[in-house]
């Protein structure tokens, strides 16, 4: 049989879904960083992290993910403390001082001590558009983990905190494994940090 006559079938990208991904994983990043100095709660868990801890998100293969095209274009106090999305990766630092900081999509010089790695670009649209939990996602092999489990639980729960803060009931309800109670949550609390969250993730964090 000549093998030739077969060639390799190289599938199709999904710029859109992958550009889509990328935001949303920046998104997740910025809103960690700045829910992490206003909310009591979110401080807390990631105090749990140990110091000079890094973690990452990312779509499997890294390979088949490169930084967007404009990536090279952007200043490097741009991308050193993302503040532009150029990439399908999330890279979040905990300082020897326990501050939380998002450091970008690059994952050049990095080395993560967590990485919540998604299977496919449609785990990470399934995942990152709300139509599954993490709980559900983690079930269904959406994505799997490298690191401490302890350390991904904390990331989880911090995250579940900051979607209800973002995100409308009716969506934030599909994505966290538990929505909060209002007497658990006031009125006050969620949408105040809902703005300045999105004030501060949008600007200088």
């Amino acid at each position: 049989m000549n093998i030739n006559k077969y060639p390799e079938i190289v599938p199709g990208r999904k710029f859109l879904k992958e550009f889509y991904v990328g935001i949303m994983l920046w998104v997740v990043g910025r809103a960690l960083q700045v829910a992490a100095k206003v909310d009591k709660e979110v401080k807390a868990e990631l105090a749990k992290l140990p110091n000079n801890f890094t973690l990452r998100m990312m779509v499997a293969p890294e390979k088949a993910f490169p930084l967007f095209f404009y990536a090279k274009l952007l200043p490097s106090f741009v991308t050193d403390i993302g503040l532009l999305p150029y990439g399908i990766q999330m890279f979040l630092h905990k300082d020897k001082e326990g501050n939380i900081k998002y450091i970008g999509a690059d994952p050049k010089g990095k080395k993560a001590d967590l990485s919540v790695i998604f299977t496919s670009i449609e785990a990470a649209w399934l995942v990152l558009s709300f139509q599954e939990s993490t709980a559900t996602a983690y079930m269904h092999g959406r994505f799997v983990v490298e690191g401490d489990l302890p350390h991904s639980l904390t990331f989880v729960r911090a995250l579940d905190i900051v979607e209800v803060f973002l995100l409308p009931k009716i969506i934030s309800g599909l994505a966290v494994k538990r929505y909060p109670k209002w007497s658990e949550m006031s009125l006050m609390r969620k949408f105040w940090k809902r703005i300045v969250i999105y004030i501060r993730a949008f600007t200088i964090g």
